[in-house]
């Protein structure tokens, strides 16, 4: 059983290691081709904000918790109505970061410096709220679902809003155009909170319909995303 645990963690890490580096290789073209230039200090901030506590993160959930790094790692999207909405934040992504390395480019919007520098200790903040929503919930998947034995939870961020993980990201994904300095770029991330609305609204659907206690926990706390807003 020892010995089959350890090839189970060994393939986790490895597949583990090969996503972070296609998400390191992806992104890097994304931003550094349109830019047409290396010296895109913009692209190099957003990289190392997101990718170092990803791969150290990655690190500690492999080795503290593997069952939750593996849901982690699954992005096969069971929810038919999910997938125009994964589809959609594909083409968001596409297109914000290509719009941004072309706007270094041909400085059409570029952002003053302290917005950048306010808009990266946003994300790092929101990085802080995504581990702690990670420490919290341990059924956290990327996808749409009711996990065998899965129970409410309702204690810490839990406790003021129903999807945490979706404000960390919400936080996370409208300061990265600002940290890579396009106005123009910030625009087309403007449509993740729509998304975002459409995501919750069927989850809910799907977890009210799965699992025990989540209709009495939704008349506990009123606000889904945002406290004292939505």
């Amino acid at each position: 059983m020892a010995g089959k645990s350890e090839v189970s963690k060994i393939k986790l890490i490895i597949i583990a290691l090969v996503k972070f580096l296609s998400g390191l290789l992806i992104v890097s073209l994304l931003l550094f081709v349109p830019a047409g230039t290396l010296r895109f200090w913009n692209a190099w901030l957003l990289i190392a904000a997101l990718f170092v506590p990803m791969f150290v993160a990655g690190g500690v959930l492999i080795f503290k918790n593997p069952k939750l790094m593996e849901k982690r790692l699954n992005s096969s999207e069971k929810e038919p109505a999910q997938k125009g909405v994964i589809a959609l934040s594909a083409v968001m992504f596409l297109g914000g970061f290509i719009v941004a390395g072309l706007d270094f480019r041909f400085k059409w919007l570029p952002l003053p410096l302290w917005l950048v520098v306010g808009a990266t200790v946003v994300f790092l903040f929101a990085y802080i709220l995504y581990a702690e929503v990670l420490r919290e919930n341990t059924y956290l998947s990327r996808t749409v679902e009711v996990q065998e034995n899965q129970k409410v939870v309702d204690t810490g961020l839990y406790a003021l809003v129903r999807h945490p993980m979706y404000l960390a990201t919400l936080l996370l994904f409208l300061s990265m155009p600002i940290m890579l300095g396009s106005a123009l770029s910030f625009l087309l991330f403007l449509i993740y909170p729509a998304l975002l609305v459409k995501r919750i609204r069927n989850e809910e659907e799907v977890l009210k319909a799965g699992l025990e206690g989540y209709e009495e926990y939704t008349q506990r706390v009123k606000y889904r995303l945002i406290p004292m807003v939505w």
